[in-house]
């Protein structure tokens, strides 16, 4: 049997859109959240060639002899497979996916992992109707999926483009997107209290679900150019801790009945994903009520041993501070409050954390310090002794992450974790956040881990490059010490302090 049968069923059950072979890396998965490696061992052409060559014909032998030109069919499981090399690659590279015929020609669809479009592809717009505008736009959502990519930007005077382990890529060969296109694009799907809150304030945020593919969390803006936007790929499944590699640690703030446990770090750092394995925890350990408010919804859960309810800013509630005010007279156990935007949300989370609930929320900030002080900070001053009282009570824990590129693809979280402790609830309640990482640093037995030492742990077990490393660390000194004891240089990464 071909070892690379035992890799297609994950192609089958749609948990991966592609089976990429390369010389000098281990067999990797195109999936939803980036390239995942599935075995450990480094591949030298000659293997990459071996294992194609199990599934080739004898009439595919002699490309494969000469490594160039591979592309052919292969039959598994009553299904074909498109094996095709990458043009113009440095190494030899090689795809695994779905073979789709197309509906003009009857040839098999050519679609490589550099974004091209493919011969034969009407250019986008102008559109005739609403419909046709739906179509052209879902027709790029499917492209984004099967991709892998995280994000499509359209913006006026570019052609389509994807962000793909980090990377922005352009649609090849596809014409500049005009502001007519991408408008109508956009409100072929955009709901009607969207339209008229873009129409008012030119910038709006909804979700969009294509069934059987996938949901999408859209951003609509304006810029110097006209009408541009931004979506996002959600996972149609929801992730776990298990998959997250969210340590024990962390798990066992699920656990508990009460308190404030903030995900925190930059827009795209991946907190909703986070929040979303958490919530899954929960859901399968617990009987419990859940009550969701987000904007807008982004993952979907379905009640296990808990009940969930979820509810969207704008469409089932005025705002974030009225549905958690109203969440307490719903017999809530557990409230995710998707983000803490102002004073008086934050102000009823903290009491709402007191007062018997446990409360997740998320706060665009890069660290555990930083974001105690940017709670304290939105408080007149008169209230601030108070506020620190408060979050030295409820306050749990803080998961402060960023995304990483890795070595081969795809990304990675490195996250900074605080746990709350006596020591810890006595800092924040004298205003001496400035000492925590120092907690943090000699606390790592409790599972607590600054931001520092997770990206070089990611460095040492070469997960990631030391200039990522680098780049994504807030306290750039220590971090250019460490990575140089390691023996590391990175006097060529700009920005070094």
């Amino acid at each position: 049997m071909p070892q690379l049968d035992k890799v297609l069923p994950r192609l089958e059950s749609g948990a991966a859109t592609q089976i990429l072979l390369e010389t000098n890396a281990p067999i990797r998965c195109m999936t939803p959240n980036g390239l995942q490696q599935v075995s450990t061992q480094v591949l030298s052409q000659s293997q990459v060639l071996a294992l194609v060559g199990e599934l080739a014909g004898p009439e595919d032998r002699a490309a494969i002899v000469a490594a160039e030109g591979i592309k052919f069919t292969y039959t598994w499981n009553e299904k074909q497979w498109l094996v095709q090399q990458e043009p113009d690659a440095s190494t030899t590279r090689i795809h695994i996916r779905p073979w789709v015929e197309r509906e003009s020609t009857g040839e098999p669809s050519t679609d490589q992992s550099t974004v091209r479009k493919r011969e034969g592809d009407a250019p986008f717009g102008p559109f005739h109707s609403n419909d046709a505008a739906k179509a052209a736009l879902e027709k790029l959502l499917r492209i984004q999926c099967s991709r892998g990519a995280a994000d499509l930007h359209l913006r006026v005077g570019e052609p389509p483009i994807f962000r793909m382990g980090g990377d922005l890529l352009r649609l090849e060969d596809e014409a500049a997107l005009d502001d007519q296109t991408v408008t109508a694009m956009m409100r072929s799907i955009m709901p009607d209290k969207n339209k008229k809150e873009f129409d008012t304030q030119w910038d709006t945020d909804f979700a969009h679900e294509i069934e059987g593919v996938s949901r999408f969390r859209v951003n609509v803006l304006r810029d110097r150019h006209g009408v541009a936007s931004v979506i996002r790929t959600i996972a149609s499944n929801t992730v776990t801790v298990e998959q997250m590699g969210i340590s024990p640690e962390v798990q066992a703030l699920c656990h508990l009945t009460k308190g404030l446990v903030l995900v925190t770090g930059p827009t795209g750092s991946g907190k909703s994903t986070t929040l979303c394995a958490l919530v899954d925890l929960v859901n399968r350990t617990r009987s419990d009520h859940i009550i969701t408010i987000e904007d807008p919804i982004e993952f979907v859960h379905q009640s296990k041993k808990c009940l969930i309810t979820q509810r969207q800013v704008g469409v089932h509630t005025q705002s974030f501070k009225s549905a958690l005010r109203a969440a307490l007279r719903e017999d809530p156990d557990i409230i995710l409050v998707g983000e803490l935007r102002d004073l008086e949300t934050i102000a009823i989370a903290l009491e709402t954390a007191e007062t018997g609930h446990l409360v997740f929320g998320t706060l665009h900030t890069s660290t555990a310090a930083s974001t105690i002080n940017r709670i304290v900070d939105q408080f007149p001053a008169d209230r601030q002794d108070q506020i620190r009282i408060m979050l030295a009570e409820s306050l749990k824990g803080v998961i402060s992450q960023t995304l990483c590129k890795k070595i081969g693809g795809g990304r990675v979280a490195a996250r900074e974790i605080l746990l709350v402790n006596k020591a810890v609830s006595a800092l924040i309640r004298e205003g001496k956040t400035v000492q925590i990482p120092n907690i943090i640093q000699t606390q790592k037995k409790l599972g607590m881990e600054t931001l520092n030492d997770a990206l070089l742990n990611l460095v040492k077990s070469k997960t990631i490059e030391a200039e990522e490393a680098y780049v994504k660390a807030v306290e750039k000194k220590e971090m250019s010490a460490k990575l140089r004891a390691l023996g590391h240089n990175i006097d060529n990464v700009a920005g070094e302090e």
